[in-house]
């Protein structure tokens, strides 16, 4: 993934646009957060940043985990 972030301004632009906290990812996900524990357990979501009491993810991984599989 390439990312155009040439400014200050593009990475919040980035942050605020393409990273979301693990109460979003559930819902997105429509599950609880045991579930998406779980995900990141088995390996099927990898945070990109683990803080003391939360979790940031990429949202695009989030939404690829709403695509049916083929």
């Amino acid at each position: 993934m390439k990312l155009p972030i040439k400014t200050r301004e593009d990475l919040i632009s980035f942050i605020q646009n393409e990273l979301i906290n693990t109460a979003e990812a559930m819902q997105l996900l429509n599950c609880s957060r045991q579930n998406v524990f779980d995900l990141i357990k088995r390996g099927k979501l990898t945070p990109v940043k683990e803080l003391p009491k939360d979790r940031l993810f990429l949202k695009s991984d989030i939404l690829a985990r709403l695509e049916p599989s083929e």
